[in-house]
């Protein structure tokens, strides 16, 4: 059995993560920033967010360790720490595609 289940002090960073994660604007930069480094104007174009809310999300993340900011000149770019991140979103994307959704019901009028 996997570690995590049975170990309580790993549960608590994993559901941070997890809460973080449930915000889809933050999930929108993470897959936006892909393989490279981009900058806050960059994401906000890739994004269609504001600057203050990409900025907002960044910073969350970047606290967060989910993201690194990289000082270029007057800019600062922002990377994936570990490209293990985006095949963790597609494979969490995946899984939850082959999910059984519970049937909803509709009342009768």
């Amino acid at each position: 059995m996997n570690d995590i289940v049975t170990d309580c002090h790993g549960v608590k960073p994993l559901s941070e993560i997890f809460k973080l994660l449930s915000e889809p604007n933050r999930l929108r930069i993470l897959c936006g920033l892909g393989m490279e480094c981009q900058s806050v104007g960059s994401v906000v174009e890739e994004t269609g967010l504001s600057q203050t809310n990409v900025s907002f999300h960044l910073r969350l993340l970047r606290e967060a360790g989910l993201v690194r900011p990289e000082k270029r000149g007057a800019f600062v770019y922002y990377c994936l720490p570990d490209q293990k991140i985006l095949a963790l979103l597609d494979d969490f994307r995946a899984w939850a595609e082959t999910l059984e959704k519970p049937a909803t019901h509709k009342k009768a009028s």
